[in-house]
């Protein structure tokens, strides 16, 4: 989907968001329809979280339209042994973090939100988009 160039900017992005928060355990770059884009993670499975990312976003997409929340923001999954959060990267990439238990989810969402804004422009870039910069709540003003 996206040139090697641009997948090596958006493995950079992920690798500086991991550095921001250490507790993240995973990060991964994907297609709204489930395909990898990226992925800093030592899972194996990043086509399996891709897939299933894809199968919530459109859940999500289809709660927040029909209880007039707007477009999809983001989703935040609690488990057990930590979290899966999953942030909208412009209109057709998403960004799927795992993150340990100990999180602090605050500032997961600030940095998440900005990783999401860099991911979206990067694939825009690279598909040669140029339309307006999307603004993420959180994220620094355009």
């Amino acid at each position: 989907m996206v040139p090697a160039e641009a997948e090596v900017e958006i493995l950079a992005e992920l690798r500086r968001l991991r550095a921001r928060v250490p507790q993240l355990t995973g990060a991964l770059a994907a297609s709204a329809d489930g395909l990898v884009l990226a992925q800093d993670s030592a899972a194996a499975e990043a086509e399996a979280v891709a897939a299933l990312t894809a199968a919530a976003l459109g859940v999500a997409q289809r709660l927040s339209d029909s209880t007039g929340q707007g477009g999809f923001r983001e989703l935040l999954v609690r488990g057990e042994h930590g979290y899966v959060a999953t942030y909208a990267a412009g209109e057709v990439a998403v960004l799927t973090l795992m993150a340990e238990p100990r999180v602090n989810v605050g500032r997961l969402h600030l940095e998440a939100r900005r990783s999401s804004l860099r991911v979206a422009e990067l694939i825009e870039h690279s598909l040669g988009r140029r339309g307006p910069r999307a603004h993420i709540p959180g994220a620094p003003p355009a």
